[in-house]
This record gives structure tokens, C-alpha cells and sequence, in this order.
């Protein structure tokens, strides 16, 4: 298994949509990239933790691969946004890819690359290592499954 950390506005749709794709064996959300230590749902609101709502995906590498999650991660949100996803504004919602390694690094700032090509317009998404991610309160994990909203369909 290989794991992938993306933050891509609330992290609710985000996970709903990863959930569905082929090896992609376990997601949670949660928080990473600020300074808090543990923080909780409530504080990452106050936009003063830094943390962005993210997904931390386990995935197999023989199944899927880092460019297909990439794929998926540019068509699920506006990543020429800063620091927002539709109603939703703050750092916490901001566009980011938190890379575990060099090679998903590399990979990482090609994709962004190609995109801003692709769209013409710069893109916010930042790139930088994965920090410490933090599992967001269990009644934020498969919220959508559990309140039988299924999943976003990009």
C-alpha cells in the first residue's frame, strides 16, 4: 500500500468521491499542514490552526496510480481558487498536495504544471511534504455514507 494526502476543500465530498475508485483501499479525513497539535473540528474553523481540512488515502499502487489520484484530485475542485471551494472560504479549504515522498513530489509539480497549461490560468495548489495529519472526529469520517447523501459524482 501507498499513501497520498490531498486537501481539496471540505473534506466530506472530497472523501466520497475518492471512495469510489478502484484500490484505493481506505480514506480518512482529518487535518494536517498547520501548527496545532491535535486540533480539533472546531478549531480548524477559526482559520487560526493553519491545518487544512485534508484525506489521507491508502492505496495499491498495483490498481491505481499517483497520477490517476492526481486526476482526480484537479477534477474534483477549482484549484485556481485561494484559499476557498464555492461558499466555503478560510485556509482550511485551501487547495493542497501533501507528497509522502520525492517521486510523488516530482510527479506532483509535473501534474500542476500540465494544468495550469491546460486551464491557461495560474493554479494556488501548494506542494509540500506531508506533515503529521491528524483523523478528524468520527462523525466527520464517511459523513456522506452515513447520511445517505452517496457520493459526488466529477
Amino acid at each position: 500500500m501507498e499513501k497520498a494526502t490531498f486537501a481539496a476543500g471540505c473534506f466530506w465530498g472530497v472523501q466520497s468521491v475518492f471512495d469510489e475508485i478502484e484500490g484505493v483501499e481506505k480514506t480518512t479525513v482529518g487535518y494536517t499542514g498547520g501548527t496545532t497539535k491535535n486540533p480539533t473540528y472546531e478549531q480548524v474553523c477559526t482559520d487560526k490552526t493553519g491545518h487544512a481540512e485534508a484525506i489521507e488515502i491508502l492505496y495499491n499502487p498495483e490498481i491505481t496510480t499517483y497520477e490517476q489520484l492526481l486526476e482526480t484530485f484537479w477534477m474534483m475542485h477549482d484549484p485556481t481558487q485561494k484559499n476557498r471551494q464555492g461558499p466555503d472560504i478560510g485556509t482550511q479549504y485551501r487547495s493542497a498536495i501533501f507528497y509522502h515522498n520525492e517521486e510523488q513530489r516530482q510527479i506532483a509539480e509535473q501534474s500542476k504544471q500540465q494544468k495550469e497549461k491546460d486551464l491557461g490560468m495560474k493554479i494556488q495548489t501548494e506542494i509540500t511534504p506531508a506533515p503529521n495529519f491528524y483523523p478528524a472526529e468520527e462523525y466527520h469520517q464517511k459523513y456522506h455514507e452515513k447520511h445517505g447523501k452517496g457520493s459526488f459524482k466529477i
